[in-house]
């Protein structure tokens, strides 16, 4: 299985009607997705796993229209885009290698899978809840 890159995400946001902009964003946010002005933000800061990662989930944040973190459904929300970003950026098959041959050790793990270390712990959470058929 191929793995998604970060040319494959940049021409679904372009498809999407999306902007992706860099900016200085404060703290320790990575990424940022504003419905009406359909942009993706993202830290200039990222490295390219870290990137891939954030745009990613921005992306589901754009697909369903989320409002943001502070609205009600915010928790869904972003519960939501970690769980899709997870299936979307780690196949079955690559994580069963990946466990066998780093034997469980996450950050090898993720290395491995080319994603950041909280998309590999909610891709687990996902197995260990017994989410994994809800595959977006």
């Amino acid at each position: 299985m191929s793995r998604i890159t970060i040319d494959v995400l940049e021409r679904q946001a372009e498809a999407m009607g999306l902007k992706v902009l860099e900016s200085d964003i404060p703290g320790t946010t990575c990424g940022l997705y504003c419905d009406r002005l359909r942009t993706i933000c993202l830290a200039d800061w990222l490295n390219d796993r870290q990137r891939l990662c954030t745009l990613c989930h921005e992306l589901v944040h754009a697909k369903y229209r989320d409002l943001g973190c502070g609205t009600r459904f915010g928790v869904k929300c972003e519960r939501r885009a970690r769980r899709e970003t997870a299936l979307t950026l780690i196949s079955p098959s690559e994580f069963a290698m990946a466990e066998g041959t780093w034997d469980g050790d996450t950050w090898h793990m993720a290395a491995e899978l080319d994603v950041t270390m909280q998309v590999l712990m909610d891709y687990r959470q996902i197995l260990k809840d017994g989410l994994f058929a809800k595959r977006p």
